[in-house]
């Protein structure tokens, strides 16, 4: 089986059984979005749902965020990996949002990267969702997943995976290809333990095959 036989294959499942694929991170505007996916980072959506309600009822709007101490902002986000910083990037892309982009979350990945706390993966994330872009956001799922299924070849970085994913996932359905992979990484292809029986991608997967042939 040749690269594209098994993106073809890969995409032709997940199309057939994951018709719809979007964001587990719970939120209603653009800002709230960047601020889940910036306390994401190295940490579960779960725990992330579990704090934002608050911390949105307490911040509304980015004056409201901007306007306060990073103190104040990690007495509602504690119980995320690294608060401290995480309390001083929100408060800061806050300040950056007002003083460079009139308050407004920008839709380009590049203009993005700007904004204190926003790595590659976040600023194709809200790139993605928000703004409906062709952009392929790589987190840990996405990269165990494209590597241990064969989509890539033992990409050593996010970014050399984001760049195979791209060169191979049609444009139009990018954005919805990242979530097919993080959902996949979540409940199925695990860390320690992938549900291989589980899987519908078994005839696709170089970890299967392997498996089979050991």
């Amino acid at each position: 089986m040749n690269q594209n036989e098994r993106y073809q294959g890969v995409i032709e499942w997940f199309s057939r059984n994951v018709p719809i694929a979007t964001t587990e991170l719970h939120y209603s505007d653009p800002f709230q979005l960047l601020i889940a996916v910036i306390l994401s980072a190295q940490c579960t959506d779960k725990r992330v749902n579990m704090i934002t309600p608050a911390l949105y009822e307490a911040f509304p709007t980015v004056e409201t965020l901007a306007a306060v101490s990073p103190d104040a902002v990690y007495e509602y986000i504690k119980t995320v990996s690294y608060p401290n910083n995480k309390a001083k990037h929100l408060v800061g892309m806050a300040q950056k949002l007002l003083s460079e982009f009139d308050g407004k979350v920008p839709s380009e990945v590049d203009e993005l990267l700007k904004l204190p706390g926003v790595g590659r993966k976040t600023a194709n994330v809200i790139a993605s969702v928000v703004f409906d872009k062709p952009a392929m956001a790589v987190d840990t799922h996405v990269f165990r997943v494209s590597n241990r299924i064969g989509l890539t070849d033992n990409s050593k970085s996010p970014l050399a995976t984001e760049k195979e994913l791209v060169k191979h996932i049609p444009e139009s359905i990018l954005s919805k290809a990242h979530h097919w992979l993080i959902l996949h990484g979540r409940y199925i292809c695990l860390a320690r333990k992938p549900k291989c029986l589980e899987c519908g991608l078994q005839p696709w997967c170089k970890y299967w095959y392997k498996m089979l042939n050991h």
